[in-house]
């Protein structure tokens, strides 16, 4: 395995593709459940992640964002004291363990919003979160830490908190049978967001390069509502938080499982630079047509497919996905970084994890 990549090299090849520069290689990430991460520290001999992504020759983007949206809340959390199993929206959730209790995530249980059917109930019963309740005075000095690699810090993403604190199916039943309580509530959500985005921003001094404005808009099949709903409900949250990002000059990434090709030419007006995870196997998602047809516009990130290929597959195949994709959304030398597509899983071979990165250093060079 090539580990060799010196720190100060990772974050400038990182930007180059962002910016359709031609790297020395093309860059990959790496994304894990903490069980995940754990089991390659050991077999590989490494105490910290740092040296992980060295051994491994990771172009690590560092994701320092403060956790508001899940539990345990981060801590620069200075607020009012909330349960272990809550965040700040109050949602509540439980730990569902699997694979025989090796591995496990924080499922939500219950959704503050879910009897609470109108504004007037929402504002007389509900307390949204404050800006005041985070203390960012430490971000600066915790970027530094990572100097040399590229830094994301922030997540914005208006529609999933909203199914999150409201429950899935009553927040897509909303906005059909009760579209101005979507408007109200969206628009709380959203100012929260801007707010603490703001004042996130602000602290990072310069050292964020990435930030996260995203949803969950795909599905398996396609999109899970329509480009003219996303243009009604969404499109004005987004192209607001966008440009708060770009004005600190910051990279918009955004993160959208499943197949959405249709909704990714309005993404591009709105301003997004980086795409994750580019689900290829899903219709209308192949990638040699995603390049040609948004490649100058958009860098891709993930690709490689966490659902068959790196769980089920043989390290030789890893390898052979991982060739396809650099020959497919980097075959201009620029635009892509290679990593899973979501969280590597705890049933995924070791062998195919270190397959994956050691072609992306044998085939991916310039």
């Amino acid at each position: 395995m090539e580990g060799n990549v010196s720190i100060m090299e990772a974050r400038e090849r990182i930007l180059a593709v962002i910016h359709h520069e031609k790297p020395d290689r093309i860059p990959c990430d790496f994304w894990g459940t903490p069980e995940v991460v754990e089991g390659l520290k050991k077999h590989l001999g490494v105490e910290e992640d740092i040296e992980l992504w060295k051994v491994l020759g990771i172009d690590k983007i560092v994701n320092l964002t403060p956790s508001v949206l899940w539990v345990p809340v981060s801590h620069h959390y200075v607020g009012p004291p909330i349960p272990e199993d809550q965040d700040i929206w109050g949602v509540r959730y439980q730990c569902t363990t699997y694979l025989n209790g090796k591995a496990a995530y924080w499922e939500v249980k219950e959704h503050p919003l879910a009897h609470l059917n109108t504004i007037e109930a929402v504002q007389a019963s509900y307390t949204f979160p404050r800006v005041d309740w985070f203390d960012f005075s430490t971000l600066a000095e915790e970027c530094k830490r990572y100097q040399g690699y590229a830094i994301q810090c922030g997540y914005m993403s208006p529609f999933y908190t909203y199914t999150t604190i409201r429950g899935l199916e009553q927040a897509y039943i909303d906005l059909i049978e009760n579209p101005e309580y979507v408007h109200f509530v969206l628009g709380k959500i959203v100012d929260f967001l801007y707010a603490l985005h703001e004042k996130l921003f602000e602290a990072g001094q310069g050292y964020i390069d990435i930030a996260e404005v995203t949803d969950d808009l795909g599905t398996q099949r396609g999109l899970a509502i329509g480009v003219k709903m996303i243009e009604e409900f969404l499109v004005p949250h987004y192209r607001r938080l966008i440009g708060l990002t770009k004005s600190f000059g910051i990279k918009v990434f955004h993160h959208d499982d499943g197949a959405i090709r249709d909704v990714i030419p309005l993404l591009i007006d709105l301003g997004i630079e980086v795409l994750n995870p580019v689900q290829w196997r899903l219709p209308g998602m192949d990638p040699k047509a995603l390049k040609e047809d948004f490649g100058r516009l958009l860098c891709f990130h993930g690709g490689v497919d966490n659902q068959e290929t790196l769980p089920f597959g043989s390290p030789k195949e890893v390898e052979e996905e991982v060739c396809f994709l650099l020959e497919t959304l980097a075959s201009d030398g620029t635009g892509f970084i290679v990593a899973p597509c979501h969280n590597i899983q705890p049933l995924t071979p070791v062998e195919n994890i270190i397959a994956l990165y050691r072609a992306v250093h044998h085939y991916g060079r310039l």
